[in-house]
């Protein structure tokens, strides 16, 4: 009950802020009925009890059907089998996907019926299928994300000169849209369980970037439809919005229908979760017990959920975009900007990417410094979609294209843990929370501006919500990794690269060299010692070495300390100073390791010994 405990804190914390701003809206800048005040209100309640329990099952259940699946496929030797099996896993999670249903629906009336919403549903769910197969054949075979990345969008960019603004938002829509409460866990989990199985000196960076790998699927599909097709406009008008009334009436006539979506979502992963289970897996009764209590607490938190956004939350966000925009433009765009500094923390998955991010790194990559930057971001990018409605000069392209055009640059800039973080962070941003209130309050602002069109502006939202975190979370991680160590002065009197035994060796018989490195250079250093004479190490993982390395981020004012590898060897007396000496000397270690040694004998202490600037004398 303590993790169910800890859920329900977590998630309050970050609802709260939301409904706070939502009723100062309410009662002081725009006038709004009181049922529909109190329908967000118990929406509010019940957002927060279907998040906490579908967070929960997600952890019991979930992550689980993840891990073991990951095993299925990065043990396989055919990869005939792991394209068909990978295909199959993003095909099925994504083809009853609530989100893409919705969208589905939009596009079939926007269109005015050329478009059918199976479609686009299939077309989707077969791009994520194909690039969830591509993307595990990237990890398993070690291909690094920023290059693989760079292709995909560079033809997604080629693509995108060759369809129309309107094909150009669903698309990007369509990305956001596949990575929904149920999807991105899944994902999330299969990445954290192949990493772990291949293993290796990248374990870290590629438990992430599948996520981002996936929505890429979505833009091309819709892209190649729209080529295929030859249909260039959408056409159609939007219909006319009707408002609900009452308050437990909408609530209660929600939960039929969102009950049968969210139970059509876990049903296709579930059964070939029990088929593989019945036939390969074979796990223990208590674990499979577990997996059934979180697949059912999953569907009801789901549902829960589900029911309090499209019941509780759509309503206000039509009303209070409306009301603003009628009001005063600028006041649109800075509320635009607040909701999206919010918003974005209800995410479901942005609580499953946080998470995974903290266990992944041991902590050392907090969960608020990510949630900082992907709110800063998802607002901005909310921002500059009320500039897009109140100003009709301005396209969706403009922000686009250059948005991820800088983001893939500064992939090859960044920090490697933070590129696979970041294209995981668009897609998780653009969640249930995001396509319902903030595409609702962009639609009912595009209502009332005149040079505004509803379907087209409304669509690019979610495209934008999807690129900002890309962005942003990229530049924290080129910070990062541009950021340069600052090294505290010791007081050593001899700078040569030096190291000399004791004297006195009747008391002394081995020594404990413990040598830490920058991450990748461990078997580095096993090699030369090994050389000079030493015969074995264990190797640790860990990050910084101490008060000697502080990395800050600028503005925030969060430390960082960069991932590191300690070596520890024992070696006798008569050779630790030649094992020392050589390791500094190594001229790779020294300037790319980051070499640093230390050296403490096991009988007694060792006096008057000398050490260049990379050792510390205990």
């Amino acid at each position: 009950m303590s993790l169910l405990f800890d859920k329900t804190k977590d998630v309050a914390k970050t609802l709260l802020p939301v409904v706070a701003l939502v009723l100062f809206i309410s009662f002081v800048i725009v006038d709004v009925e009181t049922d529909v005040i109190i329908r967000f209100i118990v929406g509010s309640v019940l957002l927060l009890i279907g998040l906490t329990i579908f967070l929960w099952g997600v952890d019991l259940a979930m992550n689980p059907i993840g891990e073991h699946m990951s095993m299925e496929v990065a043990t396989s030797k055919s990869p005939i089998k792991i394209a068909i099996l990978s295909f199959f896993l993003g095909f099925l999670i994504t083809v009853a996907e609530p989100d893409l249903l919705i969208l589905g629906d939009q596009v079939e009336g926007a269109s005015g019926g050329t478009l059918k919403s199976f479609i686009i549903v299939y077309m989707v769910s077969i791009g994520v299928g194909v690039m969830v197969s591509l993307g595990i054949f990237r990890l398993l075979r070690n291909k690094r994300l920023n290059m693989f990345m760079a292709i995909t969008y560079g033809i997604i960019l080629v693509l995108a000169i060759l369809v129309s603004q309107e094909f150009l938002a669903i698309a990007f829509d369509a990305s956001g849209a596949t990575t929904g409460a149920l999807t991105t866990p899944f994902v999330l989990a299969l990445s954290l369980g192949l990493s772990n199985v291949k293993g290796g000196k990248n374990t870290e960076e590629n438990s992430f970037g599948l996520v981002g790998i996936m929505s890429a699927g979505p833009i091309l599909a819709v892209m190649l439809l729209s080529i295929i097709t030859r249909q260039k406009h959408i056409q159609g008008d939007a219909g006319e919005y009707i408002f609900q009334k009452g308050v437990l009436g909408p609530i209660l006539d929600a939960i039929p229908q969102l009950f049968i979506e969210s139970l059509l979502a876990l049903l296709p992963i579930t059964i070939l979760f029990f088929i593989f289970n019945f036939t390969k897996f074979k796990i223990k009764k208590g674990e499979m017990i577990t997996i059934i209590k979180g697949l059912i607490f999953t569907l009801i938190g789901l549902v829960i959920f589900l029911t309090a956004v499209n019941s509780g939350f759509m309503d206000m966000g039509r009303i209070l975009g409306m009301e603003i925009a009628k009001m005063n433009k600028g006041l649109l765009i800075g509320l635009g900007f607040a909701l999206g500094l919010i918003v974005v923390l209800v995410e479901p998955a942005v609580h499953v990417l946080g998470e995974q991010i903290e266990e992944v790194t041991g902590g050392h990559i907090p969960i608020n410094l990510i949630r900082t930057t992907l709110s800063i971001g998802v607002g901005s990018a909310i921002a500059l979609s009320m500039v897009r409605i109140v100003v009709p000069e301005v396209k969706l392209w403009y922000f686009l294209l250059p948005g991820f055009l800088i983001a893939i640059i500064l992939s090859f800039k960044s920090n490697p843990v933070f590129v696979g973080i970041a294209y995981d962070a668009g897609g998780v941003a653009s969640g249930p929370m995001t396509a319902t209130f903030v595409l609702a309050f962009a639609q009912g602002a595009a209502t009332r501006i005149d040079t505004a069109n509803v379907l087209v502006d409304g669509f690019g939202v979610i495209a934008m919500v999807a690129m900002a975190p890309v962005l942003s979370i990229m530049i924290l991680g080129t910070i990062f990794q541009r950021k340069k160590v600052v090294e505290h002065p010791h007081d050593i009197e001899d700078k040569e690269t030096v190291a000399v035994a004791p004297t006195n060796m009747d008391d002394l018989y081995h020594d404990c060299l413990l040598v830490i490195v920058n991450r990748g250079y461990a078997e580095n250093v096993v090699d030369v010692a090994r050389q000079a004479g030493a015969t074995g190490a264990t190797i640790f993982h860990g990050r910084g070495t101490g008060d000697h390395h502080t990395v800050k981020l600028p503005i925030i004012n969060i430390e960082l300390q960069p991932e590191k590898e300690i070596v520890c060897l024992i070696t006798g007396t008569d050779i630790s100073a030649d094992v020392a000496s050589g390791l500094v000397k190594d001229s790779q270690l020294e300037q790319e390791g980051e070499i640093a040694v230390y050296i403490s004998p096991t009988v007694a202490m060792i006096k008057n010994l000398k050490f260049d600037n990379n050792f510390l004398a205990d």
